[in-house]
């Protein structure tokens, strides 16, 4: 009932919810004989994982009772009384500092992972909108250059698929292209012989192993402790690395551990947009920009950059009541 409005991202998500969080625990029941407390129990595991994954449960459990209650299949909803709370909150991310942003783009400088990371640092775009960039949405002779946001990548089965339609109506927007950025996607498409922006070695978009393999060119190159599972003799031995900042790789000279710290995709957006923040950029611009339908979500972003600097804060509050006090 709710496909034809939904994404086919979102379709699927929320396909995976239904079966993992309702039809696993209640599936053998009828509809009539759920209970509240069933369906509190049903809702546990989903209230171990994060709060986006609660939240939509919680939701598809109302929306199929009461589509059944006001269909006459049950008389009440077992979920009148659901908690709309739960699921562990969200982990912050951290903006990366500009000695961050200097490492990491010194790290993978030539390697396959550099124009995306200079795309999300630089443009802010989501992980979804960059595999998704093709170059006839790149305009750089523009007398502004920028790039277009017309598309979205995700992947069915491990393949990829390009989409029209966007997260929201707010994703479909055009991003200035700063000088550092510019420079690179000029280079990058010099050397380029496919449609996308980040492509696979045949030219194709990649698919979401593909992707973690050139995202794996930024893990490797940090100190986080890892275990790696080896075979030998038939057995599986557990191998852990320590590695130690500036040293080699000891399977791989190329690779040296640079990065005393991690990054994930959307670090690199929230990068951007606290970097527009700190430019003095007004709320809405930054909204516009970021892609975002919802101005609460610029608006949380907005407030705790903007004011989480007790010194700023400090120095505002005492020139508001010198004033005061001259008056």
């Amino acid at each position: 009932m709710q496909s034809g409005r939904l994404r086919t991202t979102t379709l699927a998500d929320y396909e995976s919810k239904v079966r993992r969080y309702i039809q696993k625990p209640l599936g053998k029941k009828l509809m009539s004989e759920v209970t509240p407390d069933d369906v509190k129990i049903a809702l546990l595991p989903a209230a171990k994982k994060s709060e986006s994954v609660y939240s939509s449960t919680q939701m598809l459990y109302k929306l199929i009772f009461t589509s059944a209650k006001e269909s006459n299949i049950i008389s009440v909803s077992p979920c009148d009384k659901i908690p709309a709370k739960g699921g562990k909150p969200p982990k912050g991310k951290e903006a990366l500092s500009n000695e961050q942003v200097k490492k990491l783009l010194d790290a993978i400088c030539d390697l396959p992972p550099y124009i995306f990371v200079m795309i999300g640092i630089y443009c802010g775009l989501r992980r979804e909108e960059i595999l998704a960039l093709q170059w006839d949405c790149v305009h750089l002779d523009a007398p502004a250059p920028y790039l277009s946001v017309q598309r979205a990548w995700h992947t069915e089965h491990n393949r990829p698929v390009i989409l029209d339609e966007l997260k929201t109506n707010a994703a479909r927007r055009d991003v200035p292209i700063p000088p550092e950025l510019l420079k690179a996607l000029q280079k990058a498409k010099e050397n380029s012989s496919s449609n996308f922006v980040v492509a696979n070695s045949e030219g194709g978009a990649l698919s979401y192993t593909q992707f973690q393999r050139v995202w794996k060119y930024i893990t490797t190159r940090t100190i986080k402790e890892r275990t790696y599972t080896r075979y030998v003799n038939g057995q599986k031995i557990k191998h852990t690395v320590t590695p130690v900042l500036g040293e080699k790789a000891s399977h791989n000279g190329k690779v040296v551990y640079s990065l005393d710290f991690q990054v994930t995709p959307h670090q690199l957006r929230h990068t951007y947009i606290t970097n527009l923040i700190y430019a003095g950029l007004d709320p809405k611009t930054v909204q516009y920009l970021a892609g975002h339908e919802n101005s609460r979500i610029t608006m949380d972003i907005y407030a705790k950059v903007k004011y989480n600097n007790p010194e700023t804060l400090s120095n505002a509050v005492c020139n508001a009541f010198s004033k005061l006090a001259l008056a």
